[in-house]
This record gives C-alpha cells, structure tokens and sequence, in this order.
C-alpha cells in the first residue's frame, strides 16, 4: 500500500467518529456537553494516549502514526472492520490481516442459493471447505457436503469421480494448492488453515506442487461427473466471488435443450423424491 502525503482524511476520520461515540457507550457519564461525542481527554485516556499528540493527531500536524496507536484508536472508537480498514489507509499503513476464515454467508448469497433450483451452488470459505449448498447441488454431489474440505478430498482421492485428462487434473490441483498458499498468507492465525496445510504435507503430491510454489488461477470450464444414477453428465463449472467477502461460490449448469440437461433434470428430480419422506 503507498504512504499517503496529506493526513487531513486521518484528522476528518478521527474527529468524526470520536463526536459520534457516545460517552455511555465506553462507560463515561453523558449530561450536558460542549460538543457531541467524546472529548478528546477521554479517548486519549482510552487509548493511551497524550491529549497533545491526538490533537495534532486531529489537525493533521503529526507524523504517521504507528499501526499499535492505530490499532488503539480503533479499538477505543469503537470502529466497523471497514471503518478500521480505512482508517489504517488513511493513516499509510496496511490494512490488518483478519485472523480466521471467513465463514458468515450473506443474506444475499444465501437468498441466490435458494432461488436457483435449477443450478448447482456450493459455498466454499478461502481454503476450500464447503459451508452451504442447495438440494440441486446434493444430487450431484451428496457426498460433498457441508463442513468437508475439498483440498483435502482431491489429495485423498476421495473427490466426485470426473473425467479428467492427467493435464486438467494438474491443472486443478495446482489451483487448489495455489489457493490454500493464499488463505495461509492472509489468515496466518487460523488454526484449520494452519492444520489442513499440517495433515496436506504428508501427502507427496501436494508436497511436490506446494514446495514448486506456483500460482494458478481457477477457470470457468466444462466438467463430466459420472453419476451412480444417471450416468456421465457434463456441466459448466464457474467459480465466482461474493462481493464483500472471501467466499467462492461454484456453480454447475446445462446446456439448455441438451441430453446432459435432461440427465441433469433427472438427477435433480431423483435427489428430490430421495430425500421427501415416505
């Protein structure tokens, strides 16, 4: 992240979301004031502080600030995960690293899960564990379900069988490699990150392409499953991102008016009856 040269966005940002916080809120005694919020004295006492450095803090005269006094303000504020974002930004310094996986699935996201019967969806976190998927998705894939790491089904070898080529398998693999390198970097505090990377190692093919380091990105792409049921279906794959969060959605969709849409229909139709009680 670049240094930013004027600090007047730091000094509008401090002094605004100090005179929102109200004094009850950090246990201070409300009553009639000058000024709406905090007084100064009060969040320089909170955040350890001097009353002068956070005035010259709030008129854009100090040096940068180091990330511990931001961390500081942050807390004391009382700030949004965004708000502090931001507020390292404006300060020049790194957005903080949050420490867990993100696993909170949105409204919305959730909303489109249930809206779209005729396509596949699974929600995964970063480092590939599946969180949510809707009834069309466990017809094609019931064994994949919530709560199982598809990291460590692939290395296994214990996946939904796919026709593969050896390179779309490679392909893929590495993909999925490349994504856990990713998820150990921005979440180094996870445990299930820091434990999935612990039991992948003893596995020499993962062990062979995490220590190659390379960087590969997942690709929309067509995929044939062979089904117990209805037999070989061949479907689109997409992986996108929710907005706003670190999950992945992937999708898997027919060709409309094809012979693999109607072996989709029939899977779909043969989950729902499976699963209505008798």
């Amino acid at each position: 992240m670049g240094r930013v040269t004027d600090r007047g966005e730091l000094a509008t940002l401090l002094r605004a979301w100090r005179e929102r916080l109200q004094p009850a809120a950090v246990g201070f005694p409300g009553g009639q004031r000058r000024t709406a919020g905090l007084r100064r004295e009060e969040v320089a006492l909170l955040a350890g502080l001097s009353v002068d450095y956070l005035v010259r803090l709030e008129q854009g005269r100090a040096e940068r600030p180091s990330a511990q006094v931001i961390a500081s303000l942050a807390r004391t504020l009382q700030v949004t995960d965004a708000e502090r974002d931001q507020l390292y930004l404006a300060a020049g310094l790194p957005a903080p690293a949050p420490s867990a996986v993100p696993t909170l699935i949105p409204g919305s996201v959730q909303r489109l899960i249930a809206r779209l019967p005729d396509v596949a969806v699974g929600v995964w976190t970063a480092h590939w564990t599946l969180l949510a998927a809707n009834p069309a998705w466990q017809s094609l894939l019931g064994r994949i379900g919530p709560g199982v790491n598809l990291i460590a089904e692939q290395f296994a070898d214990r996946a939904p069988a796919v026709v593969w080529t050896p390179e779309e398998q490679e392909q893929h693999e590495r993909a999925l490699v490349s994504d856990l390198r990713a998820a150990v970097i921005r979440y180094p505090d996870d445990a299930s990150v820091r434990e999935l990377l612990a039991d992948l190692q003893g596995n020499e093919r993962f062990a062979r392409m995490w220590a190659e380091g390379t960087v590969v990105e997942h690709r929309s792409k067509r995929k044939t499953f062979v089904h117990p049921l209805v037999g070989p279906v061949t479907l689109d794959c997409d992986v996108l991102t929710a907005n706003g969060t670190d999950l992945r959605l992937v999708t898997y969709t027919a060709e409309p008016g094809s012979e693999d849409a109607s072996r989709f229909d029939l899977l779909r139709t043969l989950g729902a009856v499976a699963a209505t009680p008798g």
